[in-house]
């Protein structure tokens, strides 16, 4: 029998859908991160480095690139001949086939597969948050105080908790009390959806609820293990992390990694995040280019300028064109001349000549307004954008464009224009 003291369980399955376009195509954890990554490097990354060889992988929602992207693990060191890194997508049973429809129940479908390790502890992690986290020193934290459950939290500014699971602890850290997106809260400890179990006790809350509709951690199967008297824990971690679930936040966490002192450092020896990274050419940049304050990928050629922006690999930025306080992702074509302020722009989209993006006043978006804000403009991938056309803040485009998309060339702050493919 196999045995391994802690695997990990992460949740990659989420389809991500307050970044809008961006995620229209793809999972979430998927999506593009500063310049070479994608968001699940991150938790993966960290499992390797603190010492957690044995990660499932859940997925659901557009899996295709996560999947090819994640393969046998080899970027990470987790092609192993046990444990390594398994994706476990819902799949077809003999009596019937279900959707993973909480965060638990995805967890509690794939028993066998954590049976198949008998562990000691496991790990439950979310696909989508950028951190650096060590988690053997929160297993030794959960051993030291005989936890059944420990539960990573972080402090927020009293008047955001009510945004957050909080929990309420004694002085140890046990938990006594937890409230979820509580109006008065009593406590600034928010629950990071980071979990260490005991694997029996996880087994046994799993089995006993599993019946619940859309069986969740924070509705079902902590308040469950509350309930029966088990110790919970609250380690506290006081360390970066950021969740890119909302196009300004994902935007402001890839621009913090250009700031001069980098509160997230993706060049620190000890810690390393590691990616699936194709075989490219260098970065390429003309006599007349001028790069300032910027990520630029491998295989990327710069024939312009280029400010505070983070470029992926394999892009094309033409001659005269002007990139400020952008996200540029992989192989996206950029025409001459362009004028580009404060866009996301995702992989595979082709800009035509003299085109301007995020010019004139900010209007309110027509279709959205909760996902595209902030002043931001959103190109959808595989997008096609004219020559010589205006577009607006607060505005979003996905599909093949033509000029008659734009009339007087020109798309208005605020407006929506989806081709009917993308729909």
């Amino acid at each position: 029998m196999i045995k391994k003291e802690m695997i990990a369980m992460l949740l990659a399955g989420g389809q991500g859908s307050r970044l809008g376009v961006l995620t229209s195509k793809v999972a979430k954890p998927a999506v593009a991160f500063g310049g070479k990554y994608r968001i699940i490097d991150f938790p993966l990354s960290n499992c390797i480095n603190s010492g957690v060889d044995t990660v499932g992988v859940l997925t659901q929602y557009q899996p295709l690139r996560l999947n090819t992207h994640i393969g046998i693990g080899i970027p990470w060191d987790l092609d192993r001949n046990i444990g390594g890194v398994t994706v476990l997508p819902p799949y077809e049973k003999s009596t019937n086939s279900e959707w993973y429809t909480g965060t638990a129940n995805a967890i509690f479908q794939n028993l066998d597969y954590m049976e198949s390790f008998n562990p000691d502890y496991v790990l439950i992690l979310s696909g989508d948050h950028i951190y650096k986290m060590d988690y053997e020193v929160m297993l030794d934290f959960h051993k030291a105080n005989n936890a059944e459950v420990t539960i990573a939290v972080m402090p927020v500014p009293m008047e955001e908790a009510s945004r957050f699971g909080i929990m309420i602890t004694d002085e140890n850290r046990r938990i006594t009390d937890f409230e979820e997106k509580p109006e008065r809260p009593r406590s600034n400890l928010a629950s990071m959806g980071i979990y260490i179990f005991n694997w029996k006790t996880l087994k046994e809350a799993l089995l006993t609820m599993a019946d619940q509709p859309a069986l969740d951690f924070g509705k079902h199967v902590i308040p469950y293990c509350h309930e029966k008297g088990a110790p919970l824990y609250a380690y506290e971690f006081n360390g970066y992390w950021k969740d890119v679930g909302t196009l300004s936040s994902y935007w402001e966490a890839n621009m913090e990694l250009i700031d001069i002192v980098p509160v997230f450092n993706l060049y620190e020896e000890y810690w390393k995040i590691y990616t699936k990274s194709d075989i490219l050419p260098p970065q390429y940049m003309s006599p007349n280019s001028v790069v300032q304050r910027c990520i630029i990928g491998e295989g990327t050629d710069v024939y312009g300028q280029v400010y505070n922006s983070v470029i992926g690999c394999g892009v094309t930025i033409g001659e005269g064109a002007v990139i400020r306080d952008s996200i540029i992702m992989n192989n996206t074509t950029i025409g001459a001349g362009c004028e580009i302020n404060k866009a996301i722009v995702a992989e595979n989209v082709q800009i035509g000549s003299n085109v301007k993006l995020g010019v004139g006043h900010e209007a309110e978006n027509d279709t959205a307004p909760h996902i595209y804000s902030n002043g931001l403009v959103t190109v959808g991938e595989k997008s096609v954008i004219p020559d010589s056309v205006n577009v607006g803040k607060n505005t979003v485009i996905a599909g093949a464009t033509t000029a008659a998309d734009y009339p007087d060339a020109y798309l208005a702050s605020g407006k929506t224009l989806i081709k009917a493919e993308e729909r």
